[in-house]
């Protein structure tokens, strides 16, 4: 179930999590696509949908609010139309999770994958990747490499990236997330379809933008909509002559490159690689100017030095066999 927009729709729980993903992302090296991107991979990282982040300052009074005010009601959580074909949903229980058996189902199933801390989402992640196709163990990966973590392992739903508008399990910046939800066929486009978010032209309406935003702090909106996004990116690169491979880590190597660069920059990336100066741009904003400059001093060139970069990286990162039946 997802979190009231405001911090007071927060439980205690929740609220540490916010509190620990912010403090966490000021230690890690800039990884997460502040700056990134282009016009054929989603939203410019710069514009006015960008929020400011709050201090950690800020976050911390959230724990000291008083606790006799009441919160905000919770959003409903996010389901499928019942006309949409899909794979079934399990029922939730009122209280911010799945019924018992269900949630019972889903880890154990997620333990025998190696989910771990995370087995509770076996359940979302089986469903969005038996509706897309992709293999759910690529889907696992995509998730992982994405998602902020608590010091468990535990991926962490109510997660922001301070230097952009990414969110949520799947860090999907602001107007990306619109973009699903405008696009044809995805899951988040039929529940804002349902819950009349959208107007006559497809489009979100300026009076429920935030109410569709924060969805991305709802775990299986989250799942559902990396998974469309994920085959989206596929997609594109297959339709650009891009030979994608075959298996899990292939599946999920190709996307995460889509999910992290945008389409046209993987796209660029897998055919021959970045231009320099956009390839210097994309370093900056992963590790820093210093280290970026260390880096391409010592091959003398921006593109091979990120193209190594990334492909370290993903080496550490995108490795679907912990995900793997």
């Amino acid at each position: 179930m997802i979190a009231a927009s405001g911090p007071a729709g927060l439980t205690a729980a929740q609220k540490a999590d916010v509190i620990y993903a912010q403090a966490r992302s000021e230690l890690t090296t800039r990884l997460w696509r502040a700056a990134l991107g282009s016009e054929e991979g989603g939203e410019k990282r710069a514009g006015g949908d960008v929020k400011l982040p709050m201090s950690l300052d800020s976050l911390l009074t959230l724990l000291k609010e008083d606790k006799q005010t009441p919160a905000p009601a919770m959003p409903q959580r996010a389901t499928l139309p019942e006309s949409e074909p899909s794979t079934p949903i399990l029922p939730w229980d009122g209280q911010g999770g799945r019924q018992q058996q269900g949630r019972q189902q889903d880890a154990t199933a997620g333990q025998a994958r190696g989910y771990g801390p995370n087995a509770g989402h076996a359940g979302a992640l089986s469903a969005a990747a038996q509706r897309t196709g992709l293999p759910v163990a690529a889907l696992a990966t995509i998730v992982h490499a994405e998602a902020a973590k608590a010091p468990d392992g535990r991926w962490l739903p109510y997660s922001r990236n301070p230097r952009s508008s990414a969110a949520g399990l799947g860090q999907f910046l602001s107007g990306t997330w619109r973009g699903e939800a405008e696009r044809e066929g995805t899951w988040l486009k039929a529940v804002a379809r349902q819950r009349g978010w959208l107007n006559d032209h497809g489009r979100v309406k300026g009076e429920d933008r935030a109410a569709l935003l924060a969805l991305r702090y709802d775990p299986e909106a989250a799942i559902q909509a990396t998974a469309d996004y994920a085959k989206a990116n596929l997609d594109a690169l297959a339709r650009a002559g891009v030979s994608i491979g075959e298996g899990a880590q292939a599946v999920a190597q190709a996307a995460y490159l889509g999910h992290h660069l945008g389409r046209g920059d993987a796209i660029r990336f897998l055919k021959g690689g970045l231009d320099p100066d956009r390839a210097r741009t994309l370093l900056n904003a992963q590790i820093g100017a210093a280290g970026a400059g260390r880096r391409i001093a010592a091959v003398g060139d921006a593109t091979v030095a990120h193209r190594a970069w990334l492909l370290d990286f993903m080496g550490r990162n995108i490795r679907a066999e912990r995900f793997s039946a």
